[in-house]
């Protein structure tokens, strides 16, 4: 889900500032490659500027959720790798050299 903006708008009507169709998604509803990729995206319309100070609190805090959710990820992925390592440790300790 790219939303990229070329057209100048800046999004006050309530949606993602593309063109006032697209609807923003629950962040809580995004994989990891999606809240990334619109994690992304924020922070380069934040650089580009341009914005009213209510959008960009509003793009800031939308990044600030994305950001979290991408963390939430990489924790869960974290914890996964983990449980394996020591799944695979105390498989290799029950061997007698």
């Amino acid at each position: 889900m790219s939303k990229n903006s070329t057209d100048g708008k800046n999004g006050t009507d309530g949606t993602d500032g593309t063109d006032g169709t697209e609807e923003v998604q629950p962040v809580s509803s995004l994989g990891y490659e999606a809240a990334h990729e619109e994690l992304v995206d924020v922070v380069r319309r934040l650089e580009q500027g341009g914005f009213s100070l209510e959008e960009s609190l509003r793009l800031w805090e939308r990044g600030e959720e994305l950001s979290k959710r991408c963390e939430q990820h990489l924790d869960g992925a974290r914890a996964r790798i983990e449980e394996v390592l020591d799944t695979a440790g105390d498989a290799g300790e029950g061997t007698a050299d």
